[in-house]
């Protein structure tokens, strides 16, 4: 009888204990789940570079914008991402189309990603504000991609992500400078 009430005993407390045990590690995992691995927005920087294969003819005009997009993951978990397309707009007017190619960006880290633009120009030129901005000495874009992928937190807890970016793009005409500003938000 005093066998039973100590082996009772001893795993009544076993169980008080082991449940005290993973109830603190649930608080410890939470915290950090809360604070340290908290998915951060990356960084998405598209810099245009160039314009090439300028082409007029048959009414219609064509250019080609070089850019080099920077994306910047400042998570511990990488990304890998499927190829994807982004749009850029003028006043609203889709007016090109940038193929991104799918790639993976590790943990505290960043990865350049060169692409091209293949500008619409005519519909450019049809576009009311052209002329305004062209006086104005300024071509105003935005462009908008949307990169489907998975992050990975120390090759053990895989998530499906969203990740979306916006950039405005300015082109000033006088001194041929480029500029960017880009927003971006990750979703799991």
């Amino acid at each position: 009888m005093a066998n039973r009430k100590s082996s009772r005993r001893s795993l009544k407390i076993c169980c008080g204990v082991t449940a005290i045990f993973l109830i603190i590690l649930a608080i410890i995992f939470t915290s950090l789940a809360l604070t340290i691995f908290k998915p951060k927005e990356p960084k998405i920087i598209a810099q245009p570079v160039g314009f090439d294969n300028f082409q007029a003819g048959n009414m219609t005009v064509n250019a080609t914008l070089s850019m080099v997009i920077t994306i910047e993951n400042p998570n511990y978990g990488s990304f890998k991402f499927s190829n994807s397309t982004g749009y850029v707009n003028y006043h609203g007017e889709l007016v090109a189309e940038i193929p991104i190619e799918g790639d993976f960006v590790p943990a505290h880290s960043k990865v350049n990603i060169t692409t091209s633009a293949d500008l619409m120009a005519d519909k450019l030129i049809e576009n009311p504000y052209l002329l305004e901005d062209l006086l104005a000495g300024s071509l105003n874009f935005t462009s908008t991609a949307v990169l489907h992928g998975k992050v990975s937190v120390f090759k053990i807890l895989n998530l499906h992500a969203t990740s979306y970016s916006s950039c405005d793009i300015s082109i000033f005409i006088r001194t041929q400078d480029i500029e960017s500003t880009c927003k971006s938000k990750i979703k799991l």
